[in-house]
């Protein structure tokens, strides 16, 4: 299912309760409704539980109460893998590429699924050089060796070569000069106007709100405010100040 052909799922957070310790509560009964081809950022101070609820919803933890749903299916059982054979990928927090393989070799594991069909399976990974050009030359190149704005650009293509209807971003931004930054929202801004379906963590609150349709806040790991974007861009400076003594 491609992200552009008008059938994007609809995913949802329905009361999720979780955390990482047998007494530990990171989220508290949160829910959140991510729409299809829109940017929903989720916004919060360090600690909230925005990137837990980015790691709910792809599989990587399991909610002790609530659901996770997708177009209208429990899929709270998944794992990572089967979420992604139903279409929602991850670009994870900071440097994910496989460093001792060479750029072409991670654009050919983010396309695994489809190495049963050798033609699909090139034309996968040909369509993500073709998208991204810097890698073009940089192919051969072992990724561990890369700019960190070259492995962020290598990070979308291996995140985008499966054509997944739902993305999954946490903190793109993170760990990169400022001129690079703006390379990594150029993309999203592009990936925006082509329709995707897009959940954003980031702590560049700025730049997040002015990309988003709606926006979720957390505070202490409760739904706090939620909203279109045009409600929240007059009150940042305020939130922030709010996260900040939190």
């Amino acid at each position: 299912m491609t992200a552009t052909d008008g059938t994007a799922p609809e995913l949802r957070l329905n009361g999720v309760t979780a955390g990482y310790f047998a007494n530990d509560i990171v989220l508290d009964d949160v829910s959140m409704r991510i729409e299809p081809a829109k940017v929903t950022v989720v916004l919060g101070p360090n600690g909230s539980g925005k990137s837990t609820a980015l790691r709910i919803m792809s599989g990587f933890l399991k909610p002790r109460t609530g659901t996770v749903t997708l177009a209208g299916e429990d899929i709270s059982h998944l794992d990572p893998g089967e979420r992604l054979s139903r279409g929602i990928a991850v670009l994870p927090q900071g440097r994910s590429v496989f460093p001792e393989l060479t750029v072409l070799d991670n654009l050919r594991l983010g396309a695994w699924q489809l190495r049963s069909d050798r033609g699909a399976f090139q034309a996968a990974v040909d369509a993500m050089l073709d998208r991204y050009e810097v890698l073009k030359p940089l192919r051969m190149r072992i990724a561990g060796s890369l700019s960190g704005g070259q492995a962020r650009m290598l990070e979308f293509a291996r995140t985008l070569i499966l054509q997944p209807s739902v993305l999954l971003i946490d903190e793109p931004s993170v760990g990169l000069a400022p001129v690079l930054v703006d390379g990594v929202y150029d993309e999203l801004e592009r990936l925006k106007d082509e329709g995707r379906t897009i959940l954003l963590v980031d702590q560049n609150v700025q730049a997040a709100v002015g990309l988003a349709d709606q926006v979720y806040t957390l505070a202490y790991g409760k739904n706090h405010l939620e909203g279109a974007r045009d409600g929240f861009e007059g009150q940042l400076d305020d939130l922030i100040k709010q996260w900040l003594n939190l």
